[in-house]
């Protein structure tokens, strides 16, 4: 593949970190003003709007019936769980913190395939995995300080978001992933519904706040299709590696944004986490002899 296919697919990647880490950033500032349901809720609904006017513009939409299978129920219940934890972590903690532990993803989700797919994991790779998990535990610092429910609710995401990727590999082919990235937005949706009442009830929403959820929607529509062009327009063991990238758009958005300053215990545990990702992109690799590696799937645009 030429240089400047991989480039390109770079540029996308790279792009994709940057709107998902902003639309974050976004979701940050009005977590404070309303509860985790009512964000799920509004932002749900925008991108339930803006994905279905897409499905419909590809020829994507199907029946209900198509959709509403085991493996793609489990995946819209993974999702929902992922949501509200993650955007209740991000209230809690600096969103660099919560980015690092994130990175942790391809490391669950290829211990996930072992243990459920029973997908051959040599000991380099069971090594990168355990060496990344010191890395999230060195991020969370287990203590009177550091080991806090926020972290806790971040770790949780990362295993639920796991568990979506790990049902997603079992879901029919033939079902477009757009329907089900529609059924999703319009689940977790009535989710976020749900939980208003249980988390404080409905606050009133400014303008300001409808602009961001509305623009964080939007940016994560636009990282989602992204990372797709990426996929397919560069080498994956080129630009997956380039997922990283998150973490320092992340760190800055914090630092400018809400002045947040990562330690040296979360920055070393970050490092740990990244370099374990990318070793295990690199045995995955070269346990396929060519230059393919395994990625987790992009987060769904809800």
């Amino acid at each position: 593949m030429s240089r400047s296919r991989n480039t390109e697919g770079a540029i996308y990647m790279t792009s994709a970190m940057a709107g998902f880490s902003a639309s974050d950033a976004l979701s940050k500032s009005v977590v404070a003003y309303m509860n985790a349901g009512q964000l799920m809720c509004l932002r749900g609904l925008i991108t339930s709007i803006l994905v279905y006017l897409i499905a419909r513009k590809m020829g994507a939409l199907r029946s209900l019936k198509v959709v509403l299978k085991p493996m793609v129920i489990v995946r819209v219940v993974c999702e929902m769980l992922a949501a509200v934890t993650y955007i209740t972590a991000l209230g809690m903690m600096p969103i660099a913190n919560a980015s690092a532990i994130l990175q942790s993803l391809p490391l669950v989700v290829t211990f996930g395939a072992a243990l459920f797919f029973r997908e051959p994991v040599g000991w380099r790779r069971w090594s990168a995995i355990l060496v990344g998990l010191i890395g999230v535990i060195i991020i969370i610092r287990p203590g009177p300080e550091g080991f806090t429910a926020a972290a806790l609710l971040c770790v949780a995401s990362v295993l639920v978001t796991a568990g979506r990727d790990l049902a997603t590999r079992s879901v029919d082919p033939e079902i477009p992933s757009l329907m089900i990235t529609v059924v999703t937005a319009v689940s977790v949706s009535i989710f976020g519904a749900m939980l208003i009442p249980l988390l404080g009830g409905w606050r009133p929403v400014s303008a300001t706040s409808l602009s961001h959820i509305a623009l964080a929607a939007v940016l994560v529509l636009v990282g989602y299709q992204s990372v797709i062009l990426a996929m397919r327009t560069g080498e994956i063991s080129f630009v997956a590696p380039l997922r990283y990238t998150s973490l320092i758009f992340s760190a800055l958005l914090g630092f400018f944004f809400f002045a947040e300053i990562p330690d040296g215990w979360t920055l070393m545990g970050a490092a740990i986490v990244i370099a374990s990702g990318l070793y295990t992109f690199y045995r995955e690799a070269k346990r396929r002899g060519s230059p393919v590696a395994q990625e987790s799937e992009p987060r769904t645009p809800v």
